[in-house]
Formats: structure tokens, sequence, C-alpha cells
């Protein structure tokens, strides 16, 4: 059987996670993949019909 202490830990982790773990690593994602883009469109060129 889980102790009070236990549960308390348990839901301050979960409320780490949700408020600030997730929304972190989601801007990280999306800030890696822009520049992974950005990076690519100097190399590679614009996307769209040859010119």
């Amino acid at each position: 059987m889980a102790t009070s202490e236990q549960r308390r830990r348990e839901r301050r982790l979960v409320l780490f996670i949700l408020i600030f773990l997730f929304p972190i690593l989601a801007v990280a994602i999306v800030g890696g993949y822009g520049f992974l883009v950005w990076i690519l469109q100097m190399i590679f060129g614009p996307p769209g019909p040859p010119a």
C-alpha cells in the first residue's frame, strides 16, 4: 500500500512533468525541426518549382 508521502511525491512528479517537462520538450522539438528545415533550405534552396 502506498503511503501518503509516496502519493505526495508522485503527485508532485506528475505535475512537474505536465507543467514543465512536456512544454519544454515540445518547444525544443518544434524549434529543432524549424532549425533543421532552415539549415536544409540554406543548403538545398527553398521549396518550389525549379526556376
